[in-house]
């Protein structure tokens, strides 16, 4: 069959920065730190560079690389997955990000229930000629309390479900899980798939005694994340959906800094 890619030359002389498929869903295999493997699904975008003189580029060359790792696309595989790209597709640089729900099973603080809980996380990198990059999104739920609204309050305070974002540059290896657990230990509290009412007095009462600002909360991620000396770059970004306001309370904080 022809293959128009190759035999058609393209007259405008003009690149393309990125060429690929988007919004594809496909089941992959991560690490898990206390099962050894995990089974979610991904919702994959994959891209190349293409050159002024190709017509087109192969779709069906990105999944056909893609699906040679979906066993086990651990992060050392995904840049393996990467230059894969890169060569099937003689391309300079490729590039992809796959998000994907990565799932935990948590004990209630007290009654020691357990159930799974979902973190949002993704994988974002780029191979070329001038080196490799690769960072991990891990989005974690957690508890806050205003501290203003127990400064000020005859009884009671404020609190509020939010979202902290953490980003790291890959360094050394390390395990979702951790970071899931240094971003719920630097909140007011962790929050919870299930909860029987020991529990839930266990959560408020906890919460209630460590109120976190916004701006706590990055802080307190930025400090401890700094403190493993093993990530060349991050950023910490937290929402809070504020429970008294119609707006999110938002903070960011990167390093190194700019």
């Amino acid at each position: 069959m022809p293959d128009v890619q190759n035999m058609m030359k393209d007259e405008r002389l003009m690149a393309i920065q990125k060429v690929g498929v988007k919004g594809l869903h496909y089941p992959i295999v991560l690490l898990d730190k206390v099962n050894s493997v995990q089974h979610t699904t991904a919702l994959v975008n994959l891209y190349a560079d293409l050159p002024y003189e190709f017509k087109g580029t192969h779709m069906s060359r990105f999944i056909e690389v893609f699906d040679n790792y979906r066993d086990d696309l651990s992060m050392p595989q995904f840049l393996r997955m990467l230059d894969g790209i890169r060569t099937a597709l003689a391309a300079e640089t490729s590039y992809a990000d796959i998000h994907f729900p990565y799932f935990l099973e948590k004990k209630a603080p007290v009654s020691g229930r357990s159930a799974m809980m979902s973190y949002e996380c993704a994988y974002r990198g780029k191979v070329g000629s001038g080196g490799k990059e690769f960072d991990v999104v891990v989005s974690v739920p957690v508890q806050t309390v205003c501290p203003c609204s127990k400064a000020i309050s005859a009884c009671g305070a404020h609190n509020q479900r939010g979202i902290v974002t953490l980003t790291v540059a890959l360094g050394p290896f390390f395990w979702i899980e951790d970071l899931v657990s240094l971003v719920e230990d630097s909140a007011s509290c962790g929050v919870y798939t299930l909860l029987k009412r020991e529990d839930e007095k266990f959560v408020t009462e906890r919460a209630y005694n460590n109120p976190r600002f916004v701006e706590d909360l990055v802080r307190e991620v930025y400090l401890r994340v700094s403190a493993l000396g093993q990530f060349p770059k991050f950023s910490v970004e937290a929402e809070n959906f504020e429970s008294i306001h119609n707006h999110s309370a938002y903070a960011y904080v990167e390093y190194p800094e700019g």
